[in-house]
């Protein structure tokens, strides 16, 4: 047997399981939600379940693919993919090239396929790009200057372009890879703090000067108190879920999603979830993405380098912190940010991404599931990211306790 025959471990078979499941519930659902809309809209009952099924076949493609190269190999690529998603975000915004929808222009034209959104597509790869950066740069993420400064702005750029394409929730999702993949690089606990204490008074002040999103906030302590005006589609939600009871109404059998609730196929599914499977379908959603959520950040802990290490955080932070806000908007936990449920919500883009993400992960899973790969010490290197040591005040007292070990 081959060296690189020893070093590949058995595919994570659970992860697996766990997307397949969630992508064949979020394909039911998705035709159910859409059937009204797309009968009124293209006189189709299935206009959007065939797309979101197309596309979710290009993403096992790739999931498929991707799964089984090296994610190594993909590493030479990360600064170019970065730079084309850039501008790609960029392009969207010139007038005639970018599609514009509700005020928000993030969208190019995909012809049969619907539209493609290029922010969901610069998730994949600002993900590799910021696990590339911290861990050329790890020796220097304690320090203000050289770690810190660089990191913020990288992240300062990417925010800047999702907010000219008036995308909130992806900024959200965005921080939070870029947060995970440098929290498991190493990044110290005092410069996260800070980064979210400066990232929040940010996004409250874009939300306070964009109308619509000040009455989505205003709105979100009781959105009872105008129903038919800001708090329409929150109490709309909350009437479908609560309407489903413990088992549910029946697969298709939801009247939220005859015109009541506005993008019930879309950021509002897991309503339609909760009114048509009840509370049992919801719970079972929640734990497939915990599970998920669980498989993701062992095969973080068990990647075979640090590079590994911050990807796999990065992806597996990404899919469960989108579901955890879509979620919570849905709920009325949190206010309303424009967050879809990955696997769930329809859009073609979206999920084709977070398949080949998936991909990423089942690689990263399948090279560091055993001993074999690389030295001892390497791995040990990768683990002491997720340690205690990054609470030292000095990155040197970090360094020192590594070599103490």
């Amino acid at each position: 047997m081959s060296a690189g025959a020893r070093a590949r471990g058995q595919p994570d078979r659970l992860l697996m399981f766990t997307t397949v499941l969630l992508c064949g519930a979020g394909l039911t659902m998705v035709t159910s939600a859409s059937v009204a809309f797309a009968y009124t809209q293209h006189q189709s009952a299935f206009y959007y379940a065939e797309r979101q099924a197309a596309w979710m076949l290009i993403g096992f493609a790739g999931l498929f693919v991707l799964g089984r190269i090296d994610y190594r190999r993909l590493r030479p690529l990360a600064p170019a993919g970065a730079v084309a998603a850039a501008l790609l975000m960029m392009l969207v915004l010139v007038p005639h090239l970018g599609v514009t929808v509700n005020g928000a222009r993030r969208w190019f034209d995909a012809g049969p396929l619907g539209t493609f959104q290029p922010s969901e597509l610069g998730k994949l790869a600002f993900v590799f790009f910021v696990a590339h950066w911290v861990d050329r740069n790890a020796a220097h993420l304690g320090d203000l200057r050289k770690g810190l400064a660089p990191f913020a702005a990288m992240l300062a750029g990417v925010l800047a372009l999702l907010m000219l394409e008036r995308d909130l929730g992806t900024s959200i999702v965005m921080v939070g890879i870029f947060l995970s993949a440098y929290w498991a690089g190493g990044g110290r606990f005092r410069h996260m703090i800070l980064l979210v204490a400066a990232l929040g008074l940010a996004f409250l002040v874009v939300t306070v000067l964009e109308p619509y999103r000040f009455a989505r906030l205003t709105n979100f302590k009781n959105p009872f108190a105008d129903p038919l005006g800001a708090g329409f589609q929150s109490t709309q939600a909350l009437y479908s879920l609560g309407s489903g009871g413990l088992f549910g109404v029946g697969i298709g059998h939801s009247v939220e999603k005859y015109g009541w609730l506005p993008e019930a196929h879309t950021d509002f599914i897991f309503a339609i979830v909760g009114e048509e499977t009840g509370l049992i379908g919801t719970t079972l959603v929640m734990v497939g993405f915990l599970f998920f959520a669980l498989r993701g950040y062992l095969a973080s802990l068990r990647a075979p380098d640090r590079f590994g290490v911050c990807l796999a955080a990065g992806i597996t932070t990404w899919i469960a912190f989108e579901a955890l806000m879509n979620m919570a908007t849905v709920t009325n936990t949190l206010p309303i940010a424009g967050v879809p449920l990955p696997f769930f919500s329809y859009g073609g883009t979206a999920v084709a991404t977070t398949l080949a993400a998936v991909g990423v992960l089942l690689s990263i899973a399948r090279y560091g599931s055993g001993t074999g790969f690389g030295d001892k010490r390497k791995q040990d290197e990768a683990f002491d990211s997720w340690r205690r040591d990054r609470w030292a005040p000095l990155s040197g007292a970090r360094r020192r306790a590594r070599i103490s070990r």
